[in-house]
C-alpha cells in the first residue's frame, strides 16, 4: 500500500517534470557576472531553458539543507549533552543496584520494650 501511494505521487510529478522539460526547450543566455567585470573565466552561459531552471531549483534545494542543518545545531548539540547526562545516571544507577545486591538487607530496628 505504501509503495502503492508513493507511486501514486512521484510518477505524475516525474511526467510532469518531463513534460515541462519538452515545452522549455529554448536556449537562454544566462549572465553570471552582472557588472563584466571580468572576473570569472565564464561570463555567459548558454543552456536549455528547463536546465537552467533544474540548476536553480537544485541550488535552492540544497541552500535550503544547509540553512536547516545550520538552524539546528543548538538542537543537536542539546541531545548529545542529554544523552551523554542519561549514560551517566544509568552507569550510577546500575553502580547503586551493584552494591545494595551484595550488601546483606538490614533488620529493622525493633521498638524497645515497654515497661508496665
Amino acid at each position: 500500500m505504501k509503495n502503492f501511494l508513493k507511486a501514486l505521487i512521484v510518477v505524475p510529478f516525474a511526467v510532469a517534470i518531463v513534460l515541462f522539460a519538452i515545452a522549455n526547450r529554448q536556449i537562454v543566455t544566462v549572465h553570471l557576472d552582472p557588472f563584466e567585470t571580468g572576473l570569472l573565466p565564464f561570463e555567459t552561459v548558454t543552456l536549455p531553458l528547463f536546465l537552467v531552471l533544474f540548476i536553480t531549483g537544485l541550488v535552492g534545494v540544497v541552500a535550503g539543507g544547509v540553512a536547516a542543518w545550520l538552524a539546528q545545531g543548538k538542537h543537536r548539540r542539546a541531545a548529545k549533552q542529554h544523552k551523554r547526562e542519561a549514560q551517566s545516571h544509568r552507569a550510577e544507577l546500575d553502580r547503586i543496584k551493584a552494591q545494595t545486591q551484595t550488601q546483606p538487607a538490614l533488620a529493622p530496628a525493633l521498638p524497645p520494650p515497654a515497661s508496665i
